[in-house]
């Protein structure tokens, strides 16, 4: 089709985003968009060619296809709307880049039209006129939200993408970039916080708002077998399922287990780094996550009572190597206790220690916990345990790693019974995060209380200690 073909097609599509994506793409067999999809882009249709502004939240769950209707949102306001100017944005820069981004790319490649336009790392412009006619990849800050304030030109669009988790204020900037008649604001993400604006959007501020809510269950592209196994496993109503497969927002502040408040405090303890008279007498605790897979790290800590001293991480390594060097640690320090996640090949570096002298505790992450009423197996009361320990006063170093293990792990309630669960490091992945080794091995810590060695030459004063706080 030649570009004056085009041109017409494109014209015809100015109000109808629907019949952009059914002429533009080359459709394979058994491809089609979703009935949801359609849906929203009908919806757009409606008011597209109103002078007021459009705004469409769509909350979902888990998988349905929102980035890909995110990049055919973006090349049919694109490809109909001379010298629009824009901005997308996601609650992470590695999701902006890696999920966001990447999508706009594979459906540019398919578009009819792709010769119209180009694209690099933070820009998407049509080749004639990369100035004035582009949407710019602005990972958000609230340091710098001066990128979301009023667009300055005729056709605008605005695309949050994750919007549950951007802040409130990178929205109360966007707002200037609505100003313009029918300038186009889209936000999507799974409802992550019963707080902040995208809540707000789907209550409050409903009636400025195409609001629509997406369960994953509906949607064709999902596995409906795993769908049925969370449901089954965390339960219809926990917080985990009402967010990652209804599309709800939880009941739950977040469900988020450790906040990024909680976390930083932590670390800001960690770089005053106080040093209580009662710190020396605590328990010396060395925790060992062994690595199961290949991107994984296993990582030794060493923590004594409120203070994380120390975060070592090993990539493929074996069993035997991990557990020559923890017990190097153990010795040198003067451990009190290793704890080890025995589950799976790490059964083999907690025999190999014990088998040099070491007092080891062995941690099933699937075992049962100590309070069987409140959680659903070890991991998940350890993780709590520990973020106990951070919110009473524990000090952690500036380790960026650290603070993603600590702050990515979600948390739902399972069946019947309501015990906190923890998400799985397999669902994590499916999120596009990496195993929270970090998290893990210190977690491993909480296991169970250990006895510091009394001083010597200390007999009529027992400064026996746990490694509590």
């Amino acid at each position: 089709m030649n570009d004056a073909l085009l041109a017409d097609f494109a014209a015809s599509c100015f109000n109808d985003p629907l019949r952009y994506v059914y002429g533009a793409f080359d459709w394979r067999d058994g491809e089609s968009p979703d009935d949801w999809q359609i849906e929203i882009l009908n919806d757009i249709k409606k008011h597209s060619g109103s002078l007021s502004s459009v705004r469409v939240a769509v909350s979902s769950g888990h998988g349905i296809g929102k980035t890909a209707l995110v990049a055919w949102i973006i090349l049919w306001a694109m490809s109909t709307r001379p010298y629009l100017a824009g901005v997308i944005t996601s609650n992470t820069a590695a999701q902006l880049k890696d999920k966001t981004w990447r999508e706009l790319s594979v459906w540019h490649k398919r578009a009819i039209n792709k010769h119209w336009f180009k694209q690099t790392a933070t820009k998407f412009y049509q080749v004639d006129n990369p100035d004035t006619w582009f949407i710019s990849a602005v990972p958000w800050s609230k340091e710098r939200p001066e990128a979301f304030a009023g667009l300055h030109a005729e056709h605008v669009l605005m695309v949050f993408d994750e919007a549950s988790a951007i802040d409130d204020l990178i929205y109360e900037t966007a707002e200037g970039a609505m100003t313009t008649s029918g300038a186009m604001w889209f936000a999507f993400g799974n409802p992550t916080r019963n707080r902040g604006k995208f809540h707000e959007i789907h209550n409050k501020l409903r009636h400025r708002w195409q609001c629509k809510q997406v369960d994953s269950r509906t949607a064709k592209m999902t596995n409906k077998a795993e769908l049925a196994q969370w449901v089954d496993e965390y339960g219809e109503d926990s917080d985990f399922v009402r967010v990652r497969i209804k599309g709800e927002f939880p009941r739950a502040g977040s469900n988020q287990l450790i906040g990024g408040d909680i976390v930083e405090r932590a670390v800001e303890r960690g770089r005053a780094n106080p040093s209580p008279t009662s710190e020396e007498y605590s328990a010396k605790v060395i925790g060992v996550d062994v690595a199961r897979f290949g991107t994984d790290s296993s990582v030794i800590v060493k923590r004594q009572g409120y203070k994380l001293l120390s975060i070592k991480r090993f990539h493929k390594i074996d069993t035997m190597e991990l557990a020559g060097i923890a017990a190097h640690e153990a010795t040198v320090w003067g451990a009190d206790a290793i704890f080890v996640d025995s589950g799976g090949v790490g059964g083999g570096v907690a025999d190999r220690l014990r088998q040099m002298g070491h007092s080891v505790i062995d941690v099933e992450f699937g075992g049962q916990p100590n309070d069987r009423a409140k959680y659903y197996n070890k991991r998940a009361e350890i993780w709590c345990l520990m973020k106990e320990w951070l919110a009473a006063g524990g000090k952690i170093p500036n380790d960026r790693e650290l603070i993603t293990d600590l702050t990515s792990p979600e948390y739902g309630f399972s069946g019947d019974k309501g015990q906190i669960q923890l998400e799985k490091k397999e669902d994590m992945r499916k999120r596009g995060l990496a195993s929270p080794d970090s998290g893990d091995a210190l977690a491993l810590t909480f296991a169970q209380a250990v006895a510091s060695k009394p001083a010597k030459d200390e007999d009529e004063n027992d400064y026996t200690a746990f490694n509590g706080w």
